[in-house]
């Protein structure tokens, strides 16, 4: 995903905070218009959903669904970054 595995396990464990893109940006230097096709991407798929709050926009993982059409993905993924 595209927030590093500690900023994506917090999002994913607080479930109903949202993160704006810098803020889940896996490196600090990461062009903007990288991010943007990243959070794009994740968008189209059915990853995050993504909402306009002033000038920010806001993600969040869309857990429930992601666990509706694959069961313990997230909890896998997210235990086997919490082992490394």
């Amino acid at each position: 995903m595209a927030a590093s595995a500690g900023a994506g396990a917090d999002a994913v464990g607080r479930r109903h905070d949202c993160m704006s893109c810098t803020a889940a940006a896996p490196c600090p230097d990461m062009v903007k218009s990288t991010l943007s096709n990243h959070f794009r991407v994740l968008c189209e798929a059915g990853l995050i959903q993504t909402s306009k709050k002033g000038v920010e926009h806001r993600n969040i993982v869309r857990e429930a669904d992601i666990n509706a059409r694959f069961p313990k993905l997230l909890k896998t993924i997210l235990g086997f970054s919490e082992q490394g």
